[in-house]
């Protein structure tokens, strides 16, 4: 049942992340991107960029935001999410990239939210 309710929480999250983006100029291109080994949260188009975006939430900072909970082995899956997502959508491939991140933090109906863009670098993974 908490997982159940996690994923929801989570979903939900991200939707509102999307819409966030959306607010501020980007394009929905996927959401929930699976791959073996890793996932993208949204991917999306600002201009000419294709931006992958991990949304992280966490209702304090008591233990660092969102952003801090990234690690090195995240980000590598992330990147490699990114590769076969590229693969697969050809009609991508030549656009430049770049990794965001969305840190959600607060009330999970209404999370503030804090755009961390180039948050990382697919060559620091």
């Amino acid at each position: 049942m908490a997982t159940e309710n996690r994923r929801t929480q989570g979903a939900r999250i991200e939707a509102l992340a999307r819409d966030f983006l959306q607010d501020r100029g980007l394009t929905p291109v996927a959401a929930n991107a699976n791959y073996r080994g890793g996932e993208l949260d949204l991917v999306m188009r600002d201009g000419d960029t294709l931006v992958f975006v991990e949304v992280r939430y966490r209702r304090s900072a008591g233990f660092g935001g969102g952003a801090a909970s990234i690690g090195a082995a995240k980000r590598r899956r992330t990147v490699l999410a990114a590769e076969l997502f590229l693969a697969g959508h050809r009609e991508y491939a030549r656009l430049p990239c770049r990794f965001d991140v969305i840190d959600a933090s607060g009330d999970a109906d209404a999370p503030d939210f804090d755009w961390l863009r180039d948050a990382f670098r697919a060559d620091d993974a």
